[in-house]
């Protein structure tokens, strides 16, 4: 790649990963919708390609509503639903495959073009081969998942599986930001921290990651729809511990007792609020400079914003609104937390930036 056209070349290169980003985002926004509104179930069948169009008709409606209406969730739970109330789920569910089938053109698509006209290295594209099999493994784990509330006697999708689900998504759009990070740093210069800052940052985005899987969680059992009131739960700190663990083996309490589910979600809560405090904290006190005091306040403040909306969906009792709000708020607090491990441990003082055609690049 020739010098006078570096620039132009990797701007394509970030636009592309922003987009994909900001799609991301909205696929785990409007998978979060489909799951407040009940709709994940209805659509029974797995058709990657042919599953792009919807019914035409009044005949193919008949037909998807058939198929909808032999499910355990229509006959347990929505037995007597109308033709129009099925296609309000249905669109909720075909808007939220429809948007992964986007997300998969677009990326594969870019991929593909960027490798052919030589605007990513080598490295960089076995990187991005190995993001686009992430992006594949979770597409297979969302069928998965719906296959489990299809099972007899199931109105809805494992709870498990369903923050497997998300949880490739986050890993997913995770790597796309430090990669979006890595192609193009800030203009400012950023210095490499300090190895106990540096841990600091991994740390808190290692709780950052397990919290929104606790999050997964509730969402998956339903649990924000129970103890309602905050801070207190069950009238203390937490419910009973034979209420805790009522259910036997003990360690599927974890994953299908709702108290203990919503209990690990509000300590996590809890932890990482007091590890990103800590942590900025630490910064302010070693003395790092003002764009990475910036940008660990910024993570702060996101954390508290969220921890906010997290208790107002819990004692609204999880409207759509509020719910999805949250959902939200948790990608870009992930984000963020990307940012800061990805400035924290490499800087941009390390690297060689991209100059003016006709400049010589130099370390900054």
């Amino acid at each position: 790649m020739s010098q006078a056209n570096a620039t132009p070349r990797r701007r394509f290169v970030s636009v592309w990963l922003v987009v994909t980003i900001a799609l991301v985002a909205l696929m785990v926004v409007v998978g979060g919708a489909t799951r407040l509104t009940g709709s994940g179930l209805s659509i029974t069948e797995w058709r990657p390609v042919t599953g792009a169009i919807p019914p035409i008709g009044e005949a193919a409606w008949a037909e998807e509503f058939a198929k909808y209406r032999a499910s355990p969730q229509y006959k347990l739970l929505n037995e007597g639903m109308s033709l129009g109330e099925f296609q309000f789920i249905y669109w909720w569910e075909w808007s939220h495959r429809q948007l992964g089938r986007l997300i998969g053109l677009v990326f594969a698509g870019g991929l593909l073009f960027a490798a052919v006209t030589r605007r990513v290295t080598l490295g960089e594209g076995l990187t991005l081969f190995g993001m686009g099999l992430l992006l594949a493994t979770q597409g297979a784990i969302g069928w998965i998942m719906v296959a489990s509330g299809l099972q007899p006697g199931m109105t809805a999708v494992a709870p498990i599986k369903l923050t497997l689900h998300l949880g490739f998504a986050l890993l997913f759009f995770g790597a796309l930001v430090a990669f979006l990070i890595h192609v193009r740093p800030p203009r400012s210069e950023t210095p490499r921290l300090s190895a106990p800052l540096r841990a600091g940052a991994y740390l808190v985005l290692a709780l950052t990651f397990v919290q929104i899987l606790l999050g997964g969680l509730v969402a998956g059992s339903r649990a924000g729809l129970t103890f309602n009131t905050w801070p207190l739960m069950d009238g203390g700190f937490a419910p009973s511990l034979d209420g805790l663990f009522a259910v036997t083996p003990w360690w599927e309490n974890f994953v299908d007792n709702v108290a203990l589910v919503q209990l690990n979600h509000r300590i996590g809560a809890y932890v990482l609020l007091i590890a990103i405090a800590l942590y900025a904290f630490a910064v302010v006190r070693a003395g790092a400079d003002r764009a990475t005091r910036r940008r660990v306040f910024e993570l702060l403040g996101v954390m508290i914003l969220q921890a906010g909306l997290g208790v107002a969906t819990l004692v609204m009792v999880v409207p759509l609104s509020l719910g999805l709000a949250h959902q939200f708020g948790a990608v870009v607090a992930l984000a963020l937390a990307v940012r800061n491990v990805a400035l924290a441990a490499g800087g941009t003082s390390q690297r060689v930036r991209e100059r003016r055609p006709g400049a010589v690049a130099q370390p900054v």
